[in-house]
């Protein structure tokens, strides 16, 4: 068994003190770093969103905090962020061996943009790399790759889904997916119908997360903060193939 964390969309400033709507997200950050190591994970996964105002100085903010997790820790992109100073300030990786499952990480990032995409190349290299290794797979992802039921973010999730999908409908290893960009707890679930390289139907689970700092308010049509709910993070247990998972909540 290992037990993964998944935290997401952090929005730091490169001011330490700087608010946001309805918090202080470095403050925020730290109390959930401080409840992650309660609960004794193998590994961190921070979904994107590192940053809210793209400066060099809020990334090294993030790292100095997240660096007080009591287990390795990994990044990724999201929409908010600048991938080419992140790389610059801790590495981005692409792929974790964990002994008996795998994990990519997907880049969805799109410069300029709030929706996400992985395009025909980053989908070619998705199927180049499920085919090299059948192991149980987790994939982390910023943007959503399906409807989380809220109008506002559904348009601004991930655009090219349909191909995304597509692609996984010729594997039958990826167990589910864990994305950012949603700012609250969500489950869901993809049917695969199959392919004529894999004939038999597959169900895939997706995951969000809540943000480390301001929580968006679910099932609204268009922008809204969820002001009674609290910071968070998603716990994972990965089993032989199989995971158990939760959100847990941190009170400030």
């Amino acid at each position: 068994m290992m037990r993964l964390v998944q935290i997401s969309d952090c929005h730091l400033h490169a001011d330490p003190a700087a608010r946001a709507r309805a918090g202080f997200p470095l403050r925020q950050l730290e109390a959930v770093v401080e409840a992650v190591n309660r609960e004794r994970p193998d590994m961190v996964l921070v979904t994107g969103d590192i940053s809210n105002d793209e400066t060099a100085a809020s990334y090294q903010l993030a790292v100095r905090t997240l660096g007080r997790l009591a287990a390795p820790w990994f990044w990724l992109a999201g929409n908010h962020d600048d991938p080419a100073l992140m790389a610059e300030t801790r590495e981005l990786l692409d792929e974790l061996d964990i002994g008996a499952w795998r994990i990519l990480m997907l880049d969805t990032h799109v410069s300029g943009q709030a929706h996400g995409e992985l395009g025909p190349e980053g989908l070619a290299e998705l199927a180049a790399r499920l085919e090299e290794d059948d192991r149980p797979t987790l994939l982390a992802m910023h943007h959503p790759p399906l409807p989380v039921g809220s109008a506002w973010i559904d348009a601004l999730g991930l655009r090219d889904r349909e191909a995304f999908w597509q692609t996984l409908s010729a594997f039958g290893q990826v167990r589910a997916i864990l994305c950012g960009h949603i700012h609250q707890a969500f489950a869901s679930h993809q049917r695969l119908a199959g392919s004529p390289q894999r004939p038999e139907e597959s169900e895939v689970a997706v995951y969000g997360c809540p943000s480390t700092t301001d929580q968006f308010l679910a099932h609204a049509e268009t922008f809204a903060i969820d002001e009674a709910s609290r910071p968070g993070y998603r716990v994972l247990d990965l089993g032989e193939g199989d995971v158990t998972t939760w959100v847990e909540r941190v009170d400030l």
